[in-house]
């Protein structure tokens, strides 16, 4: 048990954007994101419309035909069937011109530091120094925010709000968005009312299905249960994660939103899921030179420079009896497009077995400062610092006019998706930002 006068006593707010995508849509066509039966539709470049999956869809149009997030396109009801259903592609750019703005009107209410996007669509602010300059009540506060995100976007949005993040986050998912108000507010106190109370383990926040499998296997099925585990039982399972998950179902969470977790080692990174199966040796090089390029000239941006090639490759599941392969090397620091485009090619081919590809995987890490450029003795002094400097006018030719002002003919050929995906963000269409 946990003593609660001990914790820290703070005023977070969680807030959703409800059905993001989907609502950015429907305001996008003059529509009311709670009164339109709506779906966000997404597809690999080249590949057949039908085989698409759904990224979102409006409240209404889960209500009224069923729809799911990853449900495919050619499982959605006919038309006959729907006649009201709107289906659009997505246009990223739009969705992270409205996160933006959201989190422009968040930071009208706390500093900066106690304001965290934990994602495109979900935001969390410690209002807990600044919440009685706006209202009398948190909760009151909580409205206001949801009424200016309302009239300037047209959003719609539910609030957890609770004394930490775990307590904030809990009662936005599993009770404001059930309420008129879309606003839920859980306490230490309320906890076995509240956390007690939910049933399937998979509804808390940080229990994905494997944990909750292991769970179930030791006998507890519910978040009671777990509260009222031997802490012993869980530490001897799951490790410190079982003590987390202990203290999770008290409610307990001490992470303070301002003092944010900055990981140590960081890498950088390009994967493609390819629009159809790939067999022929000479296009599968293609795309990995593309992704190969593309990820080089990321870390030259940052002035950085690899000192290890990481690439992965999955094959069809529907023809290949393994899933794939992944392979790494430690090279000598450097960011020259054609040292690394090398070294990926070298592992696929050490590595291949002549299956079909659908999805390759490109990783640059150990990552360093771009000071100085380690040449080789096996190749002219002159032929490297050539492609060092081609690597930099490229960038600068690309940076001021786009990626499509200058391709490499292979970009050109069959096979090839950089050209393609150039105009994709975060994998989709990106579309124009609107206004």
């Amino acid at each position: 048990m946990y003593d609660y006068r001990y914790e820290p006593h703070n005023v977070i707010f969680m807030i959703d954007n409800k059905s993001f995508f989907a609502s950015c849509e429907a305001i996008r066509l003059g529509k009311n994101p709670m009164e339109v039966c709506l779906a966000v539709v997404s597809h690999q470049p080249g590949a057949n419309y039908d085989s698409g999956l759904i990224m979102a869809a409006s409240p209404l149009a889960k209500k009224k035909y069923g729809l799911s997030n990853v449900m495919r396109v050619r499982d959605l009801p006919s038309r006959e069937e729907a006649p009201d259903l709107i289906l659009t592609p997505p246009h990223m750019n739009l969705y992270i011109k409205r996160s933006i703005e959201v989190m422009g009107i968040f930071q009208k209410y706390a500093a900066d530091e106690d304001v965290h996007m934990y994602s495109i669509d979900e935001g969390m602010i410690d209002m807990t120094k600044s919440w009685k300059l706006f209202g009398s009540d948190p909760y009151y506060v909580a409205r206001k925010i949801q009424k200016e995100i309302h009239d300037k976007l047209g959003l719609y949005t539910t609030c957890g709000i609770g004394e930490n993040p775990l307590l904030a986050k809990l009662a936005m998912d599993i009770e404001a968005k059930h309420r008129s108000s879309m606003i839920a507010y859980w306490h230490y106190l309320d906890v076995p009312d509240t956390v007690w109370k939910i049933k399937e383990l998979e509804d808390a926040w940080g229990i994905n299905k494997r944990t909750a499998r292991r769970l179930r296997k030791l006998k507890i099925n519910t978040m009671y249960d777990l509260a009222h585990t031997s802490p012993k039982i869980l530490r001897d399972e799951f490790g410190v994660i079982g003590e987390q998950l202990f203290a999770e179902s008290w409610g307990v969470d001490r992470s303070i939103i301002s003092q944010r977790y900055h990981p140590k080692s960081k890498s950088y990174g390009n994967a493609q899921v390819l629009p159809r199966n790939y067999y022929n040796q000479r296009e599968i090089e293609i795309v990995i030179r593309e992704i190969g390029e593309q990820v080089a000239a990321r870390i030259r941006f940052r002035g950085l420079q690899a000192g290890q090639v990481s690439l992965s490759i999955g094959y069809a599941l529907d023809e290949g009896k393994r899933k794939g392969f992944s392979a790494q090397k430690k090279i000598t620091p450097t960011n020259i497009s054609h040292d690394i485009v090398k070294i990926l090619l070298n592992l696929f081919r050490n590595n291949w077995e002549k299956e079909a590809v659908r999805t390759i995987s490109v990783s640059l890490s150990r990552l360093g400062e771009d000071k100085s450029m380690q040449l080789s003795m096996l190749e002219p002094v002159e032929l490297q610092l050539k492609r060092h400097k081609l690597d930099s006018v490229i960038d600068d030719i690309r940076k001021k006019y786009g990626f499509t002002s200058l391709v490499k003919a292979s970009s050109l050929a069959k096979g090839a998706t950089a050209i393609q995906r150039s105009k994709l963000v975060g994998g989709h269409n990106g579309g124009n930002s609107y206004e």
